[in-house]
């Protein structure tokens, strides 16, 4: 086998990327075993089928070789495998296939959805605790204002009797 075969062929199997091949009628035609463990399949199980079996939507594929533009980072999602990728789409005109890298962002994205619910976990936190020391304040310059104001009437009356006492005494 000639060494640059041999060199592409290694780099294929052991690319830890996912890489796919569809032909015009969007079949899958070649896949390389990166791809397969992402999507959790058998190679046998996919070579041959129709690329929406596998990938769900193929739209961006089929753009692709139709315009035979390249479209970078399309980031997808796959829930049922659980499995968040970005890809590379590009088209192989000459051979009238297009071909996609999926790089598996799956830990990081689950890492952000994690971090997005605790800080929305937090936000949720501080908010009842503001709420609750605001009752609580409330409340509390409520209780301040009762006594405050029983406080005033008993000064008053004892001032009134104090008054009327002094004033009894002075007559």
């Amino acid at each position: 086998m000639d060494t640059k075969v041999l060199l592409w062929k290694l780099l294929w199997d052991y690319d830890p990327n996912g890489l796919i091949v569809l032909d015009a009628d969007m079949n899958v035609c070649l896949v390389n075993p990166g791809f397969c463990r992402m999507m959790r399949l058998d190679c046998d199980e996919i070579i041959g089928r129709k690329g929406v079996d596998i990938l769900g939507d193929v739209d961006d594929f089929a753009k692709v070789l139709r315009t035979r533009l390249v479209n970078r980072g399309i980031e997808r999602e796959y829930p049922q495998i659980p499995l968040y990728v970005r890809q590379v789409i590009f088209p192989i005109s000459k051979e009238k296939l297009v071909a996609a890298i999926f790089v598996d962002f799956t830990k990081e994205w689950q890492q952000e959805k994690e971090l997005a619910e605790l800080k929305r976990e937090a936000i949720t936190e501080v908010t009842q605790v503001v709420n609750k020391q605001m009752s609580v304040a409330q409340e509390i310059a409520g209780l301040l204002g009762e006594t405050t104001a029983e406080i005033k009437v008993s000064l008053l009356r004892l001032l009134d009797m104090l008054e009327k006492k002094d004033g009894g005494e002075d007559e």
